[in-house]
């Protein structure tokens, strides 16, 4: 098969206070999302939340419906959200071929039937990240590239946390749902990637790092604010974030990382701060 799939259920913030470091990391971490010609998928019951990865090399690879969606096809019930992080790639959907070149995105509308990923180089192949979520409404499908972003530069040296952040798939740059897609990219000198920390109770979240350095690493910090725990993370790895969870993370170096929401409403801005000196 092409496509490999695993789900994942929701936990209590009373639960998570018992896990040990592997049934936290068994929990919430997702290691290993580009696999050759395949289409890695985690299903999570946090808003329905499905994360993935694509790395066509050798072959086209096609995004099928798995069993948990009960569904003909993938996006009968969802829309889908896309962002390129490798060399230049093609998806095709219905028919029509959308060229993705490094860090571009493309938003697909819910109701498409047929979702095809392939590679202009097997020596340099394209590496999709995908988000989807549940959609109520049919948007059109829109590519996004680096000029059509939302860009905010944040944080300072002082702080450690100056970084610029980007919009890709949010309301003000594409019709959407409930799906958000961004990225941030952590400017050199500096670690934290969001600081003050805070929660959402309205959205859940799943953090996908990359472009951190062989030997390094990023430590993900989650839980509640006055109870809280962190998850070390390699390259191109993903983790999911409860809405009842800070989300916030420190690197070893420079770094980059894409932000997917899904929940009640597509207000950014909607977040509630944590304090730094009343965090636990």
């Amino acid at each position: 098969m092409d496509i490999n799939y695993e789900t994942r259920y929701a936990s209590s913030p009373a639960a998570v206070k018992q896990l040990d470091t592997t049934e936290l990391r068994n929990e919430f971490l997702i290691e290993n999302l580009f696999e050759s010609d395949k289409i890695n998928l985690v299903y999570s019951h946090y808003d329905r939340f499905i994360t993935g990865g694509v790395l066509p090399v050798n072959k086209a690879v096609e995004l099928t419906a798995i069993d948990p969606l009960k569904a003909p096809y993938f996006l009968e019930r969802r829309e889908l959200g896309i962002i390129n992080i490798g060399g230049a790639g093609t998806v095709s959907v219905d028919g029509t071929d959308y060229v993705l070149e490094n860090k571009e995105a493309l938003y697909v509308g819910q109701g498409n039937k047929k979702v095809v990923f392939s590679s202009k180089s097997g020596s340099e192949p394209a590496r999709f990240y995908l988000n989807s979520t549940p959609a109520h409404k049919a948007y059109p499908t829109k590519k996004i590239g680096t000029s059509d972003v939302e860009v905010i530069e944040l944080g300072s040296p002082e702080t450690a946390n100056a970084r610029t952040l980007r919009k890709y798939i949010v309301n003000s740059v594409v019709d959407v749902c409930q799906l958000q897609m961004g990225m941030t990219t952590i400017k050199p000198g500096s670690s934290w990637n969001t600081m003050p920390a805070h929660v959402h109770d309205r959205r859940m979240e799943v953090y996908f790092y990359f472009e951190i350095p062989e030997g390094q690493a990023a430590c993900h910090f989650m839980g509640e604010p006055q109870e809280t725990r962190h998850i070390w993370m390699g390259d191109s790895q993903a983790v999911i974030s409860p809405p009842w969870s800070i989300h916030s993370g420190s690197g070893t170096s420079s770094y980059s990382f894409i932000w997917g929401m899904a929940g009640e409403n597509l207000d950014y801005g909607d977040m509630d701060v944590c304090y730094i000196p009343d965090l636990r």
